[in-house]
């Protein structure tokens, strides 16, 4: 058997300066443990709030953003109308406009030309039907 060496002492020796931390000693003999870091509580960051639900997916597109709106669309005379209003030619121009930025940019011009109509309409002192107030307001001033 081996000898045993003589316990070291566990004073510092003068002149030198330990870096060293204090370590837990271990429970099997010679073993040394390393110094553990203290857990933190878990805390509800702002960050970290609840799962977001994934969107659905539309799937994988049975046409490409290169087909032909005018080909696509070959049976809906008034939908191909709206594409030449636009400017657009294929899917994936069209897929840039929102339904209601559609609705806005196809309205603005109706609505410009019901103005007009009702205008020229009270200049003559015709109006349309329940307009009477408007064409009271827009008529033209009598001639001297």
């Amino acid at each position: 058997m081996a000898k045993k060496k003589p316990p070291k002492s566990k004073r510092p020796v003068a002149g030198r300066k330990t870096n060293r931390k204090h370590v837990k000693s271990n429970p099997r003999k010679g073993a040394r443990v390393v110094a553990r870091k203290k857990k933190r509580p878990v805390t509800a960051s702002p960050a970290a709030s609840p799962p977001v639900e994934a969107r659905p997916s539309l799937g994988r597109p049975k046409v490409t953003g290169d087909e032909d709106l005018d080909m696509f669309f070959k049976e809906d005379f008034h939908a191909r109308q709206v594409f030449k209003f636009l400017g657009v030619q294929t899917v994936k121009e069209l897929e840039r406009y929102s339904a209601s930025e559609i609705l806005r940019r196809l309205s603005i011009p109706i609505k410009e030309t019901v103005e007009r109509v009702r205008r020229l309409l009270a200049q003559y002192n015709r109006c349309l039907h329940g307009d009477e107030d408007f064409a009271l307001q827009h008529k033209a001033p009598p001639l001297p």
